[in-house]
């Protein structure tokens, strides 16, 4: 099995994505130089043990959703003060999205910027979460509204990690790469595991390589993401992440063919590629109101021109600000949501 390297090209920043079997084994070598102490964070149950050679200790945080807030946060900081840690040291961050978001906004603040590296465990981690630099914790209001912009010094994606990982997680997984689908054309699912992990990277790493930010292009990674968040709120949790992207981007393609970006031809494809061929959810749960996902679509960050929302067109895959609530409700007639 081959392994692969990727850059994401940030300048003075830039750092690799290292993809394949066994790869953890690199983590030492890739510690900064100045590094003396290591605060790794992670969960229970995590696949992946690290043997390190300097002075570490292990940060163990909840699982589920409802752990990914400002109250983690001061717990890590709490332990990082403890322990020592200082801006010269590293944070180390094991396991899915929810544990690489968190670790990263927690090394984003402890003293204004310390060092991380990402060790994603799950599918949605390796090809999406862990990569770019976007850390953040949830409020009641809604998802990843409090964080950073930090980007890791590396990540590294063993694949070994995912043989024990649930079905659930790698359908979620297959929710972004879904994502990916949309983005490029490419017949994903047609690669072996690894390739495919490193074809999402690389294409995620030359999105955020040109907008860093998110002050343009970069935005098209949140392809579905607008009503997945919603989804994920209005639900406590109940579903995952991938799995609210799946049933998004059905539904921003309803919403493009009310507005007549698309025709029934290109939502008909939606369906094909994300029910068919990826086998995912496209249905909101009947307990879910529209009401409500409406509100929380009003709180998304995008939401700075009214309703904001990443759909597919003619132009391809581009935001749209300002849109219109009836074509929402248009959208929404058609999934049949209450």
């Amino acid at each position: 099995m081959t392994n692969h390297k990727i850059i994401v090209s940030l300048a003075d920043r830039s750092y690799p994505v290292i993809v394949g079997s066994g790869v953890s084994d690199q983590l030492q070598d890739l510690l900064p130089k100045t590094a003396k102490r290591v605060a790794i964070v992670t969960q229970e149950n995590i696949p992946l043990k690290l043997d390190l050679e300097i002075e570490n200790t292990t940060i163990t945080i909840g699982n589920g959703e409802q752990h990914k807030n400002l109250q983690t946060i001061q717990l890590i900081s709490e332990k990082f003060a403890k322990f020592g840690l200082t801006r010269s040291d590293v944070v180390i961050g094991v396991g899915g999205g929810m544990v690489t978001d968190v670790a990263g906004f927690a090394a984003a603040s402890w003293h204004r910027g310390t060092a991380v590296i990402h060790l994603p465990t799950t599918l949605v981690g390796m090809v999406d979460a862990a990569i770019g630099g976007k850390t953040g914790v949830n409020l009641e209001q809604g998802k990843n509204l409090v964080g950073a912009f930090w980007q890791p010094t590396a990540v590294i994606c063993d694949v070994d990690s995912l043989k024990t990982l649930p079905e659930r997680e790698t359908r979620c997984g297959l929710g972004e790469v879904a994502k990916y689908h949309f983005l490029t054309g490419d017949d994903l699912l047609a690669l072996e595991m690894t390739q495919r992990i490193a074809r999402c990277v690389q294409i995620k790493a030359e999105i955020v390589s040109a907008d860093e930010r998110e002050q343009g292009g970069r935005a098209v990674l949140n392809y579905g993401h607008t009503l997945a968040h919603a989804l994920e709120r209005s639900s406590s949790f109940a579903l995952a992440h991938g799995e609210a992207v799946a049933i998004g981007m059905i539904f921003a393609a309803h919403l493009a063919h009310s507005m007549k970006r698309i025709d029934d031809h290109r939502l008909a494809y939606h369906y094909k590629v994300i029910r068919d061929i990826y086998r995912l959810g496209v249905e909101v749960p009947k307990t879910i109101k529209r009401t409500d996902l409406i509100s929380f679509m009003r709180l998304d960050k995008k939401a700075i021109n009214g309703l904001t929302f990443v759909l597919d067109g003619n132009n391809s895959i581009e935001v749209v600000s300002g849109v219109d609530e009836k074509y929402i409700d248009q959208a929404f007639d058609a999934m049949q949501v209450l």
